[in-house]
């Protein structure tokens, strides 16, 4: 059952409306989308007022059905073969440190779209050297081939979110699979273990701690590298309901938890979302 009332801790705050416009003209201009507007972030304003945004290529429709995401669903885009510049331009016009670089999921496509995301790093790089760069990719549907296309183009971090605990996956993530997501954080590891990998999950969807110290405990068996854990807030009625709204204190304890484990960087609290203030892990671990 849904828990109509937000506690006090998911209250957000309002930001700089200077900023937020400067990125959301800057976004119309450039024809780009983000997570933060797709997803209905709650962090939006925040990251907008910090003039920093998670860009999301390959369109706004994805072709998946997961109950927890906001994101559209239906008939898909054309890829845009001009976008990876876009993206490059506004990563530069922004003076990005850190870029986060995120998608729909794209089963129709023969790679997933992972040539496209090789593109955006290479424009990045041309454009704006000196960026480090993140990328939050689907599961290629498991094709190892597609995922060393993202591998090869050598991003600092490859992020790919578990999302949630196994038990609720049939609810919650109906065309995604448990286990192939954690091959994938293996699987980039093993071809190339210089690139950090992280993943995230969302807590409040009806699972307990012990599930949520499981799944860090799978992580850290692919050697993942940096954690998320953030409070799931239904977009609408329509999506999975909330079942919980996990105390601050929690947080706290996963977060040491994860630490214990062994993760070199755990971002833990309600508004902590996969790529809020990423580049915090970028202050934590030294590039070589």
């Amino acid at each position: 059952m849904s828990i109509a009332r937000k506690p006090e801790w998911l209250r957000v705050k309002a930001h700089s409306v200077k900023g937020l416009e400067y990125v959301e003209d800057m976004l119309k201009n450039l024809h780009l989308n983000t997570v933060c507007d797709e997803a209905a972030c709650p962090n939006r304003g925040e990251c907008f007022g910090r003039k920093t945004a998670t860009f999301m290529i390959l369109g706004s429709v994805c072709t998946r059905n997961c109950t927890f995401c906001n994101v559209s669903k239906g008939t898909v885009q054309q890829v845009d073969e001009n976008e990876p510049g876009r993206v490059a331009q506004a990563v530069k016009a922004l003076g990005l440190k850190h870029a986060v670089i995120t998608s729909v999921t794209r089963d129709d496509l023969p790679d997933g779209g992972a040539e496209h995301f090789a593109r955006v790093i290479e424009s990045i790089r041309n454009t704006a050297p000196g960026v480090t760069i993140e990328v939050l990719i689907p599961d290629f549907q498991g094709s190892v081939e597609a995922l060393k296309k993202v591998v090869d183009a050598r991003p600092e971090i490859i992020n790919h979110n578990v999302e949630t605990v196994p038990g609720l996956y049939r609810e919650v993530r109906p065309m995604a699979d448990y286990q192939r997501s954690l091959n994938v954080l293996k699987n980039v590891k093993e071809m190339d273990s210089s690139i950090y990998t992280k993943s995230g999950i969302m807590v409040g969807l009806g699972e307990t701690g012990e599930q949520v110290v499981s799944v860090m405990r799978d992580l850290r068996g692919v050697n993942c590298d940096f954690l998320t854990i953030g409070q799931y807030l239904a977009p609408s009625a329509k999506h999975h309901p909330v079942i919980e709204y996990i105390h601050p204190n929690q947080f706290k304890a996963y977060e040491e938890k994860a630490y214990e484990l062994g993760f070199l960087y755990v971002a833990s609290g309600p508004l902590v979302r996969s790529s809020y203030m990423a580049e915090q892990a970028i202050d934590r671990i030294s590039f070589s």
